[in-house]
């Protein structure tokens, strides 16, 4: 973490890794867009859509975990590119995972309109809530970097609540519970199609489930400032796939139930947008449940909206420090903030936000939910073929990086890489039939494609030689205190190591 411009801090402690990585990421994509996603495709495409991109997210964390573990650097999959592949493709990915998070802010504040909107019934501006959002949103890097790791701690804490409330709440709906409930019985699957728009409207689920579900870069970037990545990585590999395949699924499966996908409340809809969530209370007659759920929910929103921020100004340094744009922007401060990659991803994320004042605003929403998405679609084919290039460059330099003590290695390998590889080129060869429609679902891709050629062209990249890749520069051997406390673990019983996934405090 040392070097000539500044230093990260090493922030989040393993028990803040554990609750976040449980807790991150769920945020208006579940609550909101899920509405939009059943409006679309229908039951059935989105049942299966989601349940794809979640088996995405362990190949993620298998493909990832491997290199963040053994180089905990900031920049994570970006600086990788670079040392492996080729800097013009670190650049492209680069430059499209940070415009892709810094407009995720965007996103959020207008889903956070839609939050209050539930409550103002269209008497507070759109301004005004849109400009309470992003301040209460960016005020929060104007502190030390501590002060964001307990933030997320908490908020996450809160959302883990709010989805065990949720879930259990979902199932007595599902029951009749309610002065006005009735008794699901999966109506809304024989009495409507299930499967709306053909391979579009799956495409169009896919879409929106990596939205909810997330780009899991956020956990191996946070793994660059972790005090002890070996332990938090490797745990928060095998807890987030649970945590993705178990409560989003089954969040998933309760909407398809409880709300028809023509119900005009949705966002896909004509109507007021709402959460699926909320729509469903409502129609069972409730009362408070949904303002409570909404209120949680903002929670979630500002939560992933603070996540972005963080994601996108460590990936902006990590360009800089790496050469690929200019070092000024490198800098990272006593407090451990990369000052001015972080002014220049607020500055951006605040013109985005305030677009959406424009009279189309929702359209603008649903565009930046696509290019976002889509550019999830793209890096993730780089982080599994970026993963084969790491081994390669192993085996060429006959290195033994898997041999030393406690190594951490993915025993999937290479199904993990080859799956996620093979069900992102699936998903993006989902466009829709209109020609706006293709545009807006492949612009992420042209980003990545467009930024990686010019970048090529320009400085003439050299493509890798695994035989001299760099398997050195911020290499990270366990220190002995790491050892001890891995020693530790690993002389628990199994029940007890089992309780460490589950332990929130």
């Amino acid at each position: 973490m040392e070097n000539q411009h500044g230093q990260f801090h090493r922030s989040f402690s393993p028990r803040q890794v554990h609750v976040i990585a449980l807790g991150s990421n769920i945020g208006s994509g579940v609550f909101i867009a899920t509405g939009k996603a059943l409006a679309t495709g229908g039951p059935g495409n989105m049942v299966i859509a989601y349940a794809m991109v979640c088996s995405c997210v362990w190949a993620v964390l298998q493909s990832l975990s491997e290199m963040t573990i053994a180089f905990p650097v900031s920049g994570n999959y970006i600086d990788y590119a670079d040392r492996w592949v080729d800097p013009a493709l670190a650049f492209g990915a680069g430059f499209a995972e940070w415009l892709g998070w810094t407009a995720i802010v965007s996103a959020e504040a207008g889903f956070f309109n839609i939050l209050v909107q539930y409550w103002a019934e269209g008497s507070f501006p759109l301004a005004a809530t849109i400009s309470i959002f992003l301040v209460a949103c960016l005020v929060i890097f104007l502190l030390p970097n501590k002060v964001f790791a307990w933030f997320e701690y908490v908020t996450s804490l809160i959302k883990i609540f709010l989805f065990l409330i949720i879930i259990t709440l979902s199932l007595a709906l599902v029951c009749g519970a309610g002065p006005k409930g009735t008794v699901h019985h999966g109506e809304t699957w024989t009495d409507l199609p299930a499967f709306l728009n053909g391979f579009s409207g799956f495409a169009n689920c896919a879409l929106l489930a990596t939205w909810a579900v997330g780009d899991q870069v956020f956990i191996g970037i946070m793994g660059g400032e972790a005090e002890s990545p070996r332990f938090s990585m490797a745990h928060a590999t095998k807890l987030v796939p649970f945590r993705v395949n178990f409560i989003y699924m089954l969040s998933v499966v309760f909407i398809t139930i409880l709300v028809p996908s023509n119900d005009e409340r949705l966002l896909g809809g004509s109507g007021v947008a709402a959460s699926p969530f909320v729509v469903a209370v409502q129609d069972s007659g409730i009362p408070f449940i949904s303002s409570l759920l909404n209120a949680g929910m903002m929670c979630g929103v500002l939560a992933i909206a603070a996540e972005s921020v963080y994601i996108a100004s460590r990936v902006l340094r990590s360009m800089a420090h790496q050469g690929l744009v200019s070092p000024r922007l490198a800098h990272v401060d006593d407090k451990g903030r990369p000052r001015l990659a972080l002014v220049i991803t607020c500055v951006i994320a605040v013109i985005l936000g305030y677009i959406q004042l424009s009279a189309g605003g929702l359209k603008v929403l649903n565009w930046l939910i696509s290019i976002t998405s889509a550019s999830f679609f793209t890096n993730w084919i780089i982080i599994s073929f970026t993963n084969w290039r790491f081994h390669c460059a192993l085996k060429a330099q006959n290195d033994k990086l898997f041999s030393e003590v406690y190594a951490w290695k993915s025993n999937a390998w290479p199904l993990g890489p080859g799956w996620l590889m093979l069900i992102s080129l699936l998903l993006l060869g989902g466009a829709g039939f209109t020609a706006e429609n293709f545009f807006q679902y492949m612009i992420g891709v042209l980003v990545i494609f467009g930024f990686t050629l010019g970048y090529k062209i320009i400085y003439r990249t050299p493509w890798r030689d695994p035989a001299t890749a760099d398997c050195q520069t911020g290499r990270r051997p366990l220190s002995a205190e790491e050892i001890a406390q891995l020693d530790e673990y690993y002389r628990m019983p199994k029940w007890r190591r089992f309780l460490t996934y589950v332990q929130l405090w």
